[in-house]
């Protein structure tokens, strides 16, 4: 059994090669799924099981304190581990740390669902929140899509976004920090969220046509980032439906009013890999449902695995 340690995972990784596992691993049969999530007090313990017919099968274990990244010290607000098992024999053949393999794993999703949907001329990308999945989103949009290049932050705490822009200047990366979330919409060529909101802050109204958005941040029954005006307006999509569709709010919360309808869903990740849906005109407004799930974990620790074992 191997130990694979964030070091060794960033020794393999770019993001152009998660992309690549992702899309490798939907080109096959789609994973078998099963979630387990448990709160205490805002605190989240969050276990996702999959198993990728053809691949191999795998459980990450999680914690999501929001408040981590604020104490002192300051640590991750996402936490955990990976267990990757032999598909054929059933034995662990490794433990790769959660931490860094979320990440990979989360920006690799939505970059590859911007590959699929976005138009290969967007310039602008608006990043909403600066938390820990900021820069992540920003670099894998990035390599998916080098004809962006402007990046606007917007946070609700400024000084996180001021620091974020800061960074990224001093990568060459042109970015500003914008106060007015809607004028920063209605400018936007591709727009990512990630944030832990609960009351929809994307208004479909202020998107421009053609405008492709990503949305990251809810996981739960009870958040969403989105109003059901952009939901309507844009084209949707999820990356699976099993980690969306009566368990994340971002979908649970409109198909329950009756704003939106399953068959408003016109494809998963599976369908827009293998060319079943997609963008239909340069005017389209796509949106995107990153919900995550073990089975893209199994992908890419797959192959981290298999890479550090060549070497």
């Amino acid at each position: 059994m191997h130990i694979i340690t964030g070091d060794d995972i960033r020794s393999v990784c770019t993001w152009p090669f998660a992309v690549e596992a992702l899309r490798t691993g939907h080109r096959l049969d789609p994973a078998e799924l099963s979630d387990s999530l448990v709160e205490n007090g805002g605190r989240r313990m969050l276990v996702r099981t999959a198993w990728v017919p053809g691949l191999a099968s795998g459980v990450k274990a999680v914690t999501i304190y929001p408040d981590n990244p604020s104490g002192t010290p300051p640590l991750p607000s996402v936490q955990g581990q990976v267990l990757l098992f032999d598909e054929a024999r059933g034995h662990v053949v490794a433990v790769l740390e959660g931490v860094d393999l979320t990440a990979w794993k989360t920006a690799g999703d939505s970059a590859l669902g911007a590959s699929c949907l976005a138009r290969e001329d967007v310039k602008t990308m608006l990043m909403v929140g600066a938390g820990s999945m900021a820069r992540p989103l920003i670099e894998a949009h990035r390599a998916v899509r080098p004809s962006l290049d402007h990046v606007m932050i917007w946070n609700r705490s400024a000084p996180r976004a001021e620091e974020l822009a800061a960074s990224l200047g001093d990568a060459g990366i042109s970015a500003e920090v914008v106060p007015d979330l809607d004028a920063a919409v209605s400018r936007a060529d591709l727009i990512s969220t990630a944030t832990m909101t609960k009351t929809p802050i994307i208004r479909g109204e202020a998107l421009k046509p053609g405008a492709h958005l990503d949305l990251v941040g809810a996981f739960t029954p009870d958040m969403r980032e989105a109003d059901d005006q952009a939901l309507t307006r844009g084209r949707l999509f999820v990356d699976s439906r099993a980690t969306t569709v009566g368990h994340i709010g971002e979908i649970k919360i409109p198909l329950a009013a009756g704003a939106i309808q399953r068959d408003d869903i016109l494809g998963d990740m599976h369908d827009l890999v293998q060319g079943k849906a997609g963008r239909k005109s340069p005017d389209d407004i796509t949106v995107f449902k990153n919900g995550g799930g073990a089975h893209l974990d199994v992908m890419i620790a797959h192959a981290v695995y298999q890479a550090l074992s060549a070497n």
